[in-house]
């Protein structure tokens, strides 16, 4: 992949960069910031090089036309204040805004596109439609740089079209991004460790079949649990499960033993009696979860028992919290997985954080993001990397 060096000299070309901007708003106030932060390093490089930087983003889910509620106003005003210079948004897309906002800048100055979404023809299948887009966005710039990790496994005009288009670029972000995660999968030190959670396990079923063959040991947490307990012919009251996926784990946990590989399951459940964060708990047993109760957790024999099996790693990558960790009350095992990733880090292993609920519970529990060894900015970029599949906005830069 070309890098930003690759680009030459840049002084006095407009440059269109990609980035992901899809954060978390109270109102119009960003409650994390992290997506905001992790884009500085390629946009104080472009504009040190004398660059004009046009920034392309989305923010939650438009219908392809201008929702005020997704403006990406707040994220104008919170990039300024990190990058210390004023960062002009124009009022649209590719319109009559968009284009005088990026011909009134000047060297080392930058711009943010309104929402891009609030475009149709960023997300159509209609390929003519998206090459209609790129080309309106081309239009704007004379190279392209893709540092949305977010997003490179969307084949989205902004992030797969355009590049076809300009003379193009990886970001350092997206580049440290697949640096990482290559390492936490070509040839990993091992033991290699997966933490996996979240809600859903037919999200990860792709995931956890490519790491059967690549992992050591698989730990699940979260509410996708309840579904591998199910498979093991345990009841789990009214908890979240997937019955039309039992026999499918069923088969994943057969193959891990035939492989050889560990999967590890929590002993005991934090049980509540409603979803909701002041709802009376209680711990038990993971074979004897009561029929009216929710799992909203695991128990602390389960949080011990995972901190052991992922303080002798030397790879973990943990992806997906292991409970409701926005309630206070059931975070208790999100946050053991997240200490006991940041002493492994301390043992000499390399952590990766993937991406999503996963890095917004680091921050959300106040953890230093310096004690892991890669914290991503892409959730589903980052599954489906590990699920091994091809990232379209990659493959386009890689020819």
């Amino acid at each position: 992949m070309k890098t930003i060096e690759d680009l030459g000299d840049l002084r006095g070309k407009t440059v269109l960069v990609r980035s992901d901007f899809n954060v978390p708003l109270d109102g119009t106030t960003i409650t994390d910031d992290g997506r905001v932060r992790a884009a500085l390093p390629t946009l104080t490089t472009l504009l040190g090089k004398g660059a004009r930087v046009v920034v392309a983003a989305h923010l939650g889910r438009p219908k392809g036309a201008p929702e005020a509620k997704y403006s990406l106003a707040p994220v104008a005003e919170r990039l300024s204040e990190l990058l210390g210079q004023p960062v002009a948004l124009a009022e649209d897309v590719v319109g009559d805004s968009a284009k005088a906002t990026v011909a009134a800048l000047q060297d080392g100055q930058i711009a943010l596109l309104e929402n891009i979404r609030f475009d149709p023809r960023e997300t159509s299948k209609d390929d003519a439609e998206r090459a209609a887009l790129a080309e309106d966005l081309a239009a704007l710039a004379d190279a392209f740089v893709s540092d949305g990790f977010g997003v490179v496994h969307r084949k989205q005009a902004s992030v797969y079209d355009v590049a076809q288009k300009l003379p193009s670029a990886v970001g350092l972000l997206v580049l440290k991004e697949v640096d990482s995660l290559k390492k936490a999968t070509e040839n990993p030190e091992r033991p290699y460790v997966v933490v996996l959670g979240g809600s859903k396990v037919s999200d990860k079923l792709g995931v956890i079949a490519n790491l059967l063959t690549k992992a050591d040991r698989l730990l699940i947490g979260g509410g996708m649990v309840f579904t591998f307990l199910a498979a093991k012919g345990y009841s789990v009251g009214a908890s979240l499960l997937e019955a039309d996926q039992i026999d499918t784990v069923k088969g994943y946990l057969a193959k891990a033993e035939e492989l050889g590989v560990e999967i590890v399951l929590p002993t005991d459940i934090v049980v509540a009696d409603a979803f909701a964060a002041d709802s009376p708990h209680d711990d038990v047993a993971a074979d004897a979860i009561p029929d009216h109760r929710i799992g909203l957790d695991i128990g602390p024999a389960s949080r011990e028992l995972f901190r052991e099996k992922i303080l002798d790693a030397k790879t973990v990558v943990w992806n997906g919290p292991a409970g409701v960790f926005e309630f206070a009350e059931f975070s208790h095992g999100t946050r053991a997985i997240a200490q006991a990733l940041v002493e492994a880090g301390e043992n000499g292993a390399f952590t990766i954080v993937g991406g999503g609920d996963s890095a917004a519970a680091v921050r959300v529990l106040g953890f230093d993001e310096a004690a892991f060894g890669h914290i991503s900015t892409g959730g589903g970029a980052s599954l489906e990397f590990l699920e091994g599949k091809s990232l379209p906005g990659i493959a386009v830069l890689e020819g």
